[in-house]
């Protein structure tokens, strides 16, 4: 028997991919998945873009919402749960829609895990004394020459990426690149098809990251991350502090920015993610990218869908 066909929608923040799966879902027997990992904890609603009260109850999504600030949540574990739902979904005679933009839980999906090393806490101190000695760019020029395609795809502003892939170099005498390249791709009991959407012209995308950056502040992000910030038992060494926008407003209430500062640096390190997340897509094999501005995407895309879906 031939294996279930499950769409794996994709794209840079803010390029209208969830638009597009309300459509889907509202309108043709779709049921989405969430493929984010700022989307997945409680009470993190405004600054990750977490679709409101009105949008869930027209098309529902899984795995949001599923553990605390204070947890942490894998590609392993995102691998683990997303073949629950889409089974439950598959029972229920539905159609399993993937929608998100965290490119890393959409390969492990799809090419498998990589064998990476466990953090080495004396290695990271040694490292955290090379950014305070020489800075961030002493990092970045060393990934350059080990591991050139990361040191593309990884902001020479992030710390915690940088540190992480060199790490892994450091520790097993191979590249990230490498380790997934030599990753085991499990045997799914379902086939995928990969659509992605996103503006053609790069400054149309940059301007619709600032306007919801800035809406985001109007909304309450702030009193969003104040509230976070006061529970006490959170750092921004964990993960969901660590997500875009929040970490900077984190700064800001640890009184190191402005908070005109830390907005500014939100976009910015906004931008920089889709920009990580563009340099995904442009490598993805069998991928077929929609304008997410042209007047018919939905026609577009379910056109496709039909031509692939049999």
């Amino acid at each position: 028997m031939s294996k279930p066909k499950i769409v794996c929608l994709m794209g840079p923040t803010a390029s209208g991919k969830t638009g597009l799966a309300v459509e889907l879902a509202s309108q043709h027997g779709y049921d989405i998945i969430s493929v984010d990992s700022a989307l997945v904890y409680k009470g993190m609603d405004i600054g990750t873009a977490k679709p409101d009260a009105a949008t869930l109850a027209q098309a529902p999504h899984r795995l949001i919402d599923i553990i605390d600030p204070s947890e942490s949540y894998s590609a392993a574990d995102f691998v683990r749960d997303v073949q629950v739902e889409v089974a439950d979904i598959i029972a229920q005679g539905k159609k399993p829609l993937l929608v998100g933009g965290t490119m890393m839980y959409f390969n492990a999906l799809q090419k498998g895990l990589a064998p990476m090393p466990a953090a080495n806490p004396e290695l990271r101190a040694q490292l955290a004394e090379q950014i305070a000695e020489q800075g961030l760019v002493s990092l970045h020029e060393e990934l350059k020459r080990v591991d050139p395609v990361s040191a593309e795809r990884i902001s020479p502003n992030d710390p915690q990426r940088l540190q992480r892939a060199i790490e892994v170099f450091r520790l097993t005498g191979k590249s990230m690149t490498q380790l997934w390249a030599e990753q085991d791709a499990q045997e799914l009991p379902f086939d995928l098809v990969n659509i992605a959407v996103m503006p053609e012209d790069r400054t149309t995308l940059h301007k619709r990251i600032e306007a919801r950056f800035e809406q985001m502040m109007a909304q309450g992000f702030l009193e969003e991350v104040k509230a976070l910030h006061q529970r006490g038992d959170l750092s921004i060494d964990m993960p969901s502090v660590r997500c875009v926008g929040y970490r900077q407003l984190w700064q800001y209430l640890e009184g190191e920015d402005t908070l005109e500062d830390a907005v500014f640096k939100g976009i910015v390190a906004t931008r920089q993610l889709a920009k990580r997340q563009h340099t995904w897509l442009r490598g993805w094999e069998d991928l077929a990218i929609f304008d997410s501005l042209q007047s018919d995407l939905l026609g577009q895309t379910l056109k496709y869908l039909e031509s692939r879906i049999i």
